[in-house]
C-alpha cells in the first residue's frame, strides 16, 4: 500500500454527480431566474466550474445577487436531497481493499456531510473516517489546508502518508498548499479543454479508478 492515508474529493471523483445532479439542479436554477438566457451546455458548465469556480459562474457570469443565491441554493439542496448519483466503477473495490489494510480514508468536499455519509453507506457499506463538506464552514474548504494539517495531527501522520484524489484545480492547490502528494481523478472529464489543462499541470492522472487502484499498489 502506496499511501497511508487517501483524502477524497467526492464529486466527480467518488460519484458521477454533476452529469446527474448539479448540472440539471443548476438548468433548473437558470429556467427560473434567467429564462431569457440561452442554455448553459454541461460541457461548458463544466469548463466554467473547473477554471473559474462554480460561485465565478452564479455570481459573475450569471449576476446572481444575495437572494438568487439563496433560491439557487435551495434548488440544489432539493436536487441533492432527492437524488443519488452513482459511484464510478472500481471504488468499492479500491475503498475495501485499503480499508482492510487499514487506510483511513477522509473526505473533503464541497458537498454537504449528510448527502456524503449517505452516499457511502449505500454504494460502499462504510462511513468514511471523517468528512469535511461545504457546512464543516470556510476553513474547512478547499483550498484551504486545515483538513489535511488535523489529519496529520490526529491520525499521527507524515506528509508522504497522505495522498489527494480530487478532479479539479482547488484540490490540486490544497494538496500543493499542505505539501502532500496529488493524483488527477479524470474519468468524469471528457472535455479536451479540461483534459489538456491537466496534462500541463504535470501531475499524476488516472483514466479510471482501476488505474488508481494499481498506482496505489492495492
Amino acid at each position: 500500500m502506496k499511501y497511508k492515508c487517501l483524502v477524497l474529493d467526492h464529486d466527480d471523483t467518488v460519484v458521477d454527480s454533476s452529469r446527474t445532479i448539479h448540472y440539471p439542479a443548476f438548468l433548473d436554477t437558470l429556467r427560473q431566474l434567467r429564462p431569457n438566457h440561452d442554455p448553459l451546455t454541461f460541457d461548458d458548465f463544466n469548463h466554467h466550474c473547473f477554471v473559474y469556480g462554480f460561485h465565478h459562474l452564479c455570481e459573475l457570469r450569471y449576476g446572481f445577487d444575495k437572494v438568487e443565491m439563496m433560491t439557487e441554493y435551495a434548488i440544489w439542496k432539493n436536487h441533492t436531497s432527492n437524488k443519488q448519483a452513482p459511484a464510478f466503477d472500481g471504488w468499492y473495490e479500491l475503498l475495501h481493499r485499503f480499508k482492510a489494510q487499514g487506510g483511513i480514508i477522509i473526505v473533503v468536499s464541497y458537498s454537504e456531510s449528510k448527502e456524503i455519509q449517505r452516499d457511502y453507506q449505500d454504494h460502499f457499506n462504510f462511513i468514511p473516517d471523517r468528512i469535511y463538506g461545504y457546512d464543516a464552514g470556510p476553513d474547512n474548504i478547499k483550498p484551504h489546508i486545515k483538513p489535511i494539517v488535523d489529519v496529520l495531527k490526529d491520525y499521527e501522520l507524515k506528509h508522504e502518508d497522505i495522498c489527494v484524489i480530487d478532479d479539479m484545480p482547488v484540490g490540486l492547490s490544497m494538496a500543493e498548499n499542505a505539501k502532500v502528494d496529488f493524483v488527477w481523478a479524470k474519468w468524469a472529464h471528457n472535455d479536451e479543454r479540461l483534459l489538456e489543462h491537466i496534462k500541463k499541470t504535470s501531475q499524476h492522472a488516472c483514466s479510471d479508478v482501476y488505474q488508481l487502484i494499481k498506482f496505489l499498489e492495492l
